[in-house]
């Protein structure tokens, strides 16, 4: 069952303009780690009361990382309705990786303290098995302020959860590319071959699998 799903042909300032058709909560959903070949993929969401204004918020991936961690810092200081949900490699591996977004949107929103009034999700994509009415908005990371603020919120969790990694598997610049696959990560992946955190079914590391006998 997918969530009530709508369409927005003008967009403006949609926060606002739910707030007066009598939404208070308004929740931005977004995630973080589609396209790393290591690491889970992170999805957050947070909701923005009316009224509250976060400077400098914009698309995570167009901010830098100190000052992503500035305003992550600041949302959590904030105390917003927020959560994340998380979902490993293993998982990842057993289904595709919208598959393993979409059920980390899903266990985001249910793991908020508040239940929403309506969800914005960043994507072409309406999150399954939610009961609320919900928008998904194409660069929703770039014109909606609660995704935006999931946005930050996921990739920060994530980036994290990966500098932590690196601590795990030093063979492994964890903390630069974060599992995305750079030309670092692809020299690393080929003098080392995969450590256990790689995702297993993506292209490039099952192509070393199947060469190496690996796992």
């Amino acid at each position: 069952m997918r969530g009530r799903s709508h369409k927005l042909i003008d967009l403006g300032d949609i926060e606002s303009v739910l707030n007066t058709q009598g939404y208070s909560a308004v929740c931005g959903v977004d995630e973080a780690g589609r396209g790393p070949l290591a690491g889970p993929v992170v999805a957050a969401a947070v909701i923005l009361p009316k009224g509250v204004m976060i400077e400098g918020l914009a698309d995570s991936k167009k901010l830098s990382a100190a000052r992503r961690s500035e305003l992550f810092d600041e949302i959590v200081g904030l105390d917003l309705p927020g959560a994340v949900g998380i979902i490993d490699h293993l998982t990842i591996d057993t289904m595709n990786i919208l598959r393993a977004s979409l059920m980390a949107m899903h266990n985001a929103v249910l793991e908020l303290k508040v239940t929403p009034d309506v969800l914005l999700v960043d994507g072409t994509f309406t999150i399954p098995n939610l009961a609320q009415p919900q928008y998904a908005i194409v660069e929703g990371d770039n014109r909606c302020r609660a995704i935006m603020a999931a946005s930050i919120v996921a990739k920060v969790t994530r980036d994290r959860i990966m500098d932590e990694y690196e601590r795990l598997y030093p063979a492994f610049s964890f903390s630069v590319h974060k599992g995305y696959p750079t030309a670092q990560h692809m020299k690393e992946l080929e003098e080392h071959g995969p450590c256990e955190i790689h995702r297993k079914t993506f292209r490039p590391v099952a192509r070393l699998i199947q060469e190496y006998a690996l796992f």
